[in-house]
């Protein structure tokens, strides 16, 4: 029979960086689970990952865990491929930077297996609205 998960937990972490100290160990320390393992677990299966990494964590009743690793957020992505630091502060007047129609296809690439998409047209769509909200100018 399967164990029982009794709590799940979502965290983003510096991909090979992870440290028992807040964010992580105040997110998991509640839950009993182990956080010097999880944190060493954590960092080999990233180490070869750079940016931010979105963790699902589901903890067991007997206080054992596994965690399943999504794709870097699409805005932080969009920020790597333009070389800026943060998104505009004001997104309709304000623009940051403008991606080309290419680049938009690359990110929708890697974020295809997280996104709610049947195809690559409608995954450049999401990563287009993104990139709106952003202040980034998308050129056809």
């Amino acid at each position: 029979m399967a164990k029982k998960i009794t709590k799940k937990i979502k965290l983003v972490i510096t991909a090979g960086k992870a440290t028992p100290a807040p964010p992580v160990g105040t997110a998991l320390g509640p839950a009993g689970i182990n956080i010097g393992e999880f944190v060493t677990k954590f960092n080999e299966a990233t180490k070869k990952m750079e940016g931010l990494v979105p963790a699902e964590i589901n903890v067991y009743e007997d206080r054992t865990f596994d965690f399943i690793l999504k794709t870097p957020p699409a805005s932080s992505l969009i920020m790597k491929a333009l070389g800026i630091e943060k998104g505009a502060g004001k997104p309709p007047a304000q623009k940051v930077g403008v991606i080309t129609r290419k680049q938009l296809e690359e990110i929708a690439q890697i974020k295809m297996v997280d996104l709610n998409a049947n195809d690559l047209e409608a995954a450049v769509k999401i990563i287009t609205g993104t990139c709106r909200s952003m202040g980034v100018e998308v050129k056809n």
